[in-house]
């Protein structure tokens, strides 16, 4: 009995210390996540505050799963819930978590290493946060790991040499959409099991390593929008079970291996935007059977596009542009009916009929969602046809292509259409009015043709549209007042065509509108003070009209304005001062108006103002000569004959005042060295003429000669200025008796004692230089 009792008493003591470690674990469990909670600064749900709570098990609280037997927290997946805050090193404590899942948040800060130490964890995923910091190489010794996605962060660093050393079950390696750079390093190789490889959207340089070709269980490799260079492997036609090849965006060079073309299980290849070369082989059909997905746009890849392509029924995209492809497009292309995305622009392509047979073709891939033709010389004419495309069409490109003809209206049964750009051609006729119901519609460019005609009405009814592009055509009449109802317009470029009238004032309604361009064409009128309405307006161009009258000064309040083009009009009156509060502007041209007035000091203020050319207006005054002026040179200036500044602007100098110490002391120096002589030669010139006068009056006891009055100078009596006053009458004009180049000659009588004397006053007309020898003036205020 006694050993039974004991018996039982051990394995009481057994299942009492299980449920204490049970409790130890789950309370452990419990406060590293408590410790989570409390790094949450933002929480928009509230939901970890009202249900991550300490009288409640951790087993039901919102992202957590719990072993049914331990009770240990296994997974925690708090994905999408938008939380703000830090990742606490205390979560390391949760030692049976197999899945941590925090993507989709904005968490910040590193990645504390406690994470790596979790050796039980297998699905890491923090996926679009804010996590910052150099990239550990401990998380590539969590040798139970299965997938790590640290996609979408700021991650820095080099990836380690040793990356796969402890990695032996690693499936999935997301390291895409970060700051890493270096090499990708050879040691890769080792993760045997890899299957997904992503690390797109970083600074990686260097080659590819052929140890790539190790890998043999991959199925995805994605490097593209990195820094590499160097050719693509051989060895990754080793990869038998590779699906998707996607290296676009890099400095790769060199033939594309012919054996890439012999990989039967590629879905999608993407290896845009290199410069790699080469041709297609005949047979692309056979070799890449269940492609779905083919991008080489953006190399130097020439031939012809082999017609057996058009037996790759899997094929969805298909993107060539950019090349230096020949010959004609397939016309037996349409079989391609699984097709949405064709892409075969800025090549040298070809349409073996000038109807464009391929095109008619293409009507039977009902998928079809962008056709992109731009800039090969097809050189025919669009059919009816067109209007056949697929329903679900929302981008068709056929610029700079050489078609002829009138535009189809057939095109508007194109009713998903978003973008037609039919630019750089040869097209005539009218703008079809069918173009009404294509309500999807959003860009419209048709610049740069021969279309003749109005502006239609029904062009108002798009109020989807927001690109119209009209410019370089033969269209005439009015802009119509409707153009008001397109209130989704953001560009909108008439110019170089022959419209004529005033800007019709519903034009200036349109407050959202980023650029128009009116340029080239017959319009008058003035100005509206309503061009104030468009705050958000970034570039203005109406040069080469008939516009008159002032500049509004309204116009100062396009605080984001960086383009105005105004020039050959017939503008008039002086710059507003407003124009210093255009803050954003950096391109600016007023010339050839008729503008007068001084140019504005406030356009000191405008930083970002790179050219400006007010030449050849009515302006006059000082250029400015601070902030963005000094940088400006003579052309900005020219053919405005009153301005005045600096020699480097090739104007005539400004006459500067000087400051009124100057002045006196530039006064005394002319005084003592011009004046003087002058005085006394003009002391001797009156003396004579008294002597004369003095004869003409029989006064000869009186007369004396030029000796004797100069010998006797010292000898006159001096008259005060009280007594000259008096003998003249204040200066009256009847006692004036001759005028000189510098002043009036007075005749006056005065007592000396016994005797009445003539004298003979001179009133200088400027007294400031001959004042101390005649200091009368006008204005006593004068005399010093």
């Amino acid at each position: 009995m006694i050993t039974v009792s004991l018996t039982h008493f051990l394995l009481l003591c057994l299942v009492v210390a299980a449920a204490a470690a049970a409790s130890n674990n789950i309370t452990t469990d419990q406060q590293a996540l408590l410790a989570l909670k409390d790094h949450i600064t933002y929480d928009p749900t509230n939901l970890f505050a009202h249900n991550w709570t300490s009288n409640t098990s951790v087993c039901t609280w919102i992202g957590i799963t719990c072993d049914v037997n331990s009770h240990r927290v296994t997974a925690l997946d708090i994905s999408q819930f938008n939380i703000q805050g830090t990742i606490p090193p205390q979560l390391g404590n949760l030692s049976s978590l197999t899945t941590l899942n925090l993507s989709r948040n904005k968490l910040s800060g590193s990645i504390p290493p406690s994470i790596y130490s979790m050796h039980t964890l297998k699905f890491l995923d923090f996926t679009d946060n804010l996590l910052s910091g150099s990239l550990s190489s401990s998380v590539f010794n969590m040798s139970s790991i299965l997938d790590i996605r640290l996609t979408n962060n700021r991650l820095s660093g080099e990836l380690p040499k040793n990356i796969c050393n402890y990695l032996p079950y690693l499936k999935a390696l997301f390291l895409d959409k970060n700051m890493l750079h270096g090499k990708i390093p050879s040691a890769l190789s080792n993760c045997k099991q890899l299957q997904q490889l992503h690390l797109q959207f970083n600074n990686l340089s260097g080659a590819i390593p052929k140890e790539i070709g190790n890998l043999t269980m991959l199925k995805w490799i994605d490097l593209g929008y990195n820094k590499l260079h160097g050719e693509i492997p051989h060895e990754i036609a080793n990869l038998r079970n590779l699906e998707a090849l996607v290296l676009g965006m890099n400095n790769l060079v060199g033939v594309l291996p012919a054996t890439i073309f012999n990989m039967s299980t590629l879905k999608v290849v993407i290896l845009i935007n290199n410069s790699l070369f080469g041709s297609l082989p005949s047979r692309i059909d056979l070799s890449l059977p269940t492609i779905e997905h083919l991008n080489l746009a953006l190399n130097r890849f020439s031939g012809t596009i082999p017609s057996s392509i058009t037996n790759a029924s899997k094929l969805t995209a298909l993107e060539l542009g950019g090349n230096t492809f020949s010959g004609f497009i397939p016309n037996t292309i349409g079989n391609l009916r699984n097709l949405e995305w064709l892409n075969l622009a800025n090549n040298s392509l070809t349409s073996s009929t000038s109807k464009l047979s391929f095109l008619s073709s293409l009507a039977n891939c009902k998928k079809l969602r962008v056709i992109g033709l731009t800039g090969n010389p097809l050189d025919g004419f669009l059919p009816s046809s067109i209007g056949n495309l697929s329903v679900s069409l929302e981008i068709l490109f056929i610029a700079n292509c050489s078609i002829s003809g009138n535009i189809p209206q057939s095109i508007s049964n194109l009713s998903n259409l978003m973008i037609l750009a039919l630019e750089g051609n040869k097209l005539t006729g009218p703008i079809p009015i069918t173009f009404g119901r294509l309500q999807k519609l959003q860009g419209l460019h048709l610049q740069i043709n021969k279309l003749v005609g109005s502006f239609p009405d029904e062009l108002c009814h798009l109020g989807r549209l927001a690109e119209l592009a009209l410019l370089d055509n033969r269209l005439s009449g009015s802009i119509p007042s409707c153009v008001s109802n397109l209130t989704s317009l953001r560009s909108l470029y008439l110019g170089s065509n022959k419209f004529t009238s005033v800007i019709p004032s519903t034009f200036w309604s349109l407050k959202d509108i980023l650029f128009f361009d009116f340029s080239s064409n017959f319009l008058v009128g003035p100005l509206s003070l309503d061009i104030g309405n468009l705050k958000v307006l970034l570039g203005i161009s109406l040069s080469k009209n008939n516009l008159s009258g002032d500049i509004p000064a309204t116009i100062g309040g396009l605080k984001d304005l960086q383009f105005m083009d105004l020039a050959y009009n017939r503008l008039e009156d002086p710059i507003p001062e407003s124009f210093g509060d255009l803050t954003s502007l950096e391109f600016l041209n007023l010339s050839n108006n008729k503008i007068s007035g001084s140019i504005p000091t406030s356009m000191e203020k405008l930083f970002y103002l790179r050219e400006l050319n007010l030449s050849f207006n009515k302006l006059e005054g000082e250029i400015p000569s601070g902030g963005i002026f000094a940088n400006f040179t003579a052309e900005s200036f020219m053919g405005n004959e009153l301005l005045c500044g600096l020699p480097n602007l090739h104007v005539q100098p400004c006459k500067v005042s000087k400051p009124r110490t100057e002045h006196k002391s530039r006064k005394n120096i002319l005084l003592i060295v011009i004046v003087l002589p002058l005085s006394i030669a003009l002391t001797i010139a009156i003396t004579l003429a008294l002597k004369s006068k003095l004869i003409e009056c029989g006064k000869r006891s009186t007369v004396l000669s030029n000796d004797s009055v100069l010998s006797s100078q010292a000898t006159l009596r001096r008259f005060s200025y009280l007594e000259l006053l008096q003998a003249t009458d204040n200066f009256a004009e009847n006692n004036i008796i001759g005028r000189g180049g510098f002043g009036s000659v007075y005749g006056a009588r005065l007592e000396d004692g016994m005797k009445t004397q003539k004298f003979l006053s001179f009133i200088p007309r400027a007294p400031s230089v001959l004042c101390f020898l005649f200091p009368h003036t006008n204005s006593k205020k004068k005399l010093e």
